[in-house]
């Protein structure tokens, strides 16, 4: 969306706020032997304490408040009483969420307990590329060559990206154009930043794959060829200088 008035930015800092907020305490309260479904009825515990709503369930009718996925799951996984969180896990949470006519998105992916399978650097590698694609954001600078240095980065780290998922437009609603900001560069794409907007960011990294395929259930996404996937998102404000991290609450670069 465009901030066009003070009322927006108040708007959409709020609610970014809220999602970033949400998805640090959903890290943070994240323990072996806990399900999916307990870690995600927390988190939209606390989006109900602000008085937001659960974007994935408001605007798709999404079986829980927040995607949570484990392992092999690329993204939007469902929380669930069977899925029980195990030492070493890879884990993605995404947050996004409604208040007051406002929509922000963010996520993260972390590994829980000991990091007995090496997923850390992927994680770190997911984390570090999202910072460097962000510093280079500002009005003007083309969709196309930000895809460029999230896959180029991923490939100096030794891994892949996921083109079939990307970053997109966010603030008077979940998905907004531009709906293309894709983690690797399509040169036809020519369209750029612009100044003054609200987009969602984010990177999916891979260690095999290079597409996400839907499950048979309708949500659950994995990859193409096996392997891991960690996403990182934040929502921010374009400028024309360095864009303002709106979802900073969430401490990912702490």
């Amino acid at each position: 969306m465009s901030i066009t008035k003070e009322s927006d930015l108040i708007g959409m800092k709020k609610i970014s706020e809220v999602v970033g907020t949400t998805l640090k305490l959903m890290i943070e309260y994240a323990k072996v032997g806990m399900s999916t479904k307990e870690l995600d009825d927390y988190g939209g515990e606390i989006l109900k304490s602000y008085g937001a709503k659960s974007a994935p369930f408001e605007t798709y009718n999404f079986p829980g408040f927040t995607c949570i996925s484990v392992n092999q799951e690329a993204a939007h996984g469902i929380p669930s009483s069977n899925k029980i969180l195990v030492e070493g896990d890879l884990i993605n949470i995404d947050v996004s969420a409604e208040l007051n006519g406002f929509w922000s998105d963010n996520g993260g992916s972390f590994v829980i307990g000991k990091d007995i399978h090496n997923h850390q650097p992927l994680v770190n590698a997911s984390k570090s590329i999202l910072q460097k694609a962000i510093n280079r954001i500002k009005g003007g600078v083309k969709i196309a060559d930000i895809g460029y240095v999230i896959e180029m980065e991923a490939r100096k780290s030794g891994f892949k990206v996921i083109k079939n998922l990307a970053g997109h437009g966010v603030g008077k609603s979940l998905h907004e154009a531009p709906e293309d900001i894709l983690n690797y560069r399509v040169r036809s794409n020519r369209n750029r930043f612009k100044k003054n907007t609200t987009v969602a960011i984010e990177t999916f990294i891979s260690t095999k794959s290079t597409y996400a395929v839907e499950q048979m259930d309708g949500w659950t996404l994995v990859g193409n060829k096996g392997g891991y996937v960690t996403q990182h998102e934040q929502t921010i404000l374009i400028t024309d200088s360095d864009p303002i991290i709106l979802t900073a609450s969430n401490g990912l670069w702490d």
